[in-house]
């Protein structure tokens, strides 16, 4: 099995520009979240205004014809009036532009998607099997993974799509990180896999197992943007936030589709291990940490369904049960030597 060194550098140079234009996604979104207003900001505002323009009238001792009993005519239908002017226009204004980020952030998600998938294709036509045979690979289909039930998630919000959008800088920021991470710390050339994983369960299992592992992303994220939406704190930044049942509701529709994944990936594993080892369970460290994490999501599916659990309480478990897939991904592989430590660093 020989390697493609050009095809090799071609994956490599679309990883990189993959990131780049992660970033400047990123980036997009951020610019949107710090210039949207918080929902019925604009509206609070056109009625203080409208309330305080007569009541400094009022102060100064009225006009001709005006008397302090024009102070009730200020009514909630006249509160709604937007003010005249350029004051009305600026809201409008800002939120377009807000809204302008947004949707090249959208696209830009889309491009480095493209982007990314032909970097994974090339990097397995370069090594002539597929492109999952080590941490960097691995992390990297992680988190396309991530970013594609993103933009399924965006596609399916229909007329709440404006609002999910601000989360996108929140989902952008770990997808980032973990890339910067593969592309530096993790990196390694283009090359055969090692025996133990020239095998079919390879494509079956491990890319169950990734693409499961990029799904939770997004619903970890989603329970800890609900809990800070819920607590109202830091109040500036959670009065962006979509409300919290929307929050609640992606942390939950998205794990109960990545849920049935990881646990086909875990019975998966059990029978590749049978067949390579001998023995369908031998509680490698990699075995119980994942079976840790299928308890733990197994725990917030039943929570979600259980009166006094299915709101704070869950999202908490979800939150843990993205801890132990993080510290699944990288302490147990890089740290702790075991069975599962053949997909070493470069």
């Amino acid at each position: 099995m020989t390697v493609d060194p050009m095809l090799s550098s071609y994956s490599d140079l679309l990883f990189q520009g993959t990131l780049v234009v992660y970033l400047l996604a990123m980036a997009f979104y951020a610019v949107e979240y710090v210039s949207a207003r918080a929902p019925g900001a604009a509206e609070a505002e056109q009625v203080a205004e409208q309330v305080a323009e007569p009541a400094a009238v009022a102060a100064s001792g009225g006009s001709a014809g005006t008397g302090t009993a024009d102070l009730g005519a200020v009514s909630a239908e006249n509160a709604d009036v937007p003010p005249p002017g350029n004051a009305a226009r600026e809201p409008k204004a800002r939120r377009s532009r807000a809204s302008t980020f947004g949707r090249m952030a959208v696209s830009l998600s889309v491009l480095g998607v493209l982007l990314h998938v032909g970097s994974i294709a090339l990097r397995g036509l370069a090594a002539e099997r597929w492109p999952l045979g080590n941490m960097y690979e691995y992390t990297s289909a992680v988190c396309f993974a991530a970013m594609v039930a993103w933009l399924v998630l965006l596609q399916r919000s229909g007329g709440r799509t404006r609002g999910v959008r601000r989360l996108g800088v929140f989902v952008l920021a770990p997808v980032v990180t973990l890339m910067v991470l593969a592309g530096t710390v993790l990196y390694a050339q283009a090359a055969p896999v090692v025996p133990a994983l020239q095998s079919y369960w390879l494509v079956i299992h491990v890319t169950t197992v990734t693409l499961a592992t990029g799904l939770f992303i997004v619903p970890g994220i989603a329970s800890i943007l609900y809990l800070m939406k819920r607590s109202g704190r830091p109040a500036g930044f959670a009065a962006k936030l979509p409300a919290q049942e929307t929050l609640d509701r992606l942390a939950y529709r998205t794990t109960v589709v990545a849920f049935p994944m990881y646990t086909f990936a875990v019975i998966c594993g059990a029978i590749w291990a049978e067949a390579a080892w001998g023995r369908f369970w031998g509680w490698d460290p990699k075995e119980t940490v994942a079976f840790i994490a299928w308890v733990v999501y197994a725990a917030y599916l039943h929570a979600r369904a259980t009166a006094g659990w299915r709101h704070v309480g869950a999202a908490w478990i979800n939150i843990v049960g993205l801890a132990v897939v993080i510290f699944n991904l990288f302490f147990v592989n890089m740290v702790i030597a075991g069975l599962h430590s053949y997909a070493g660093l470069g």
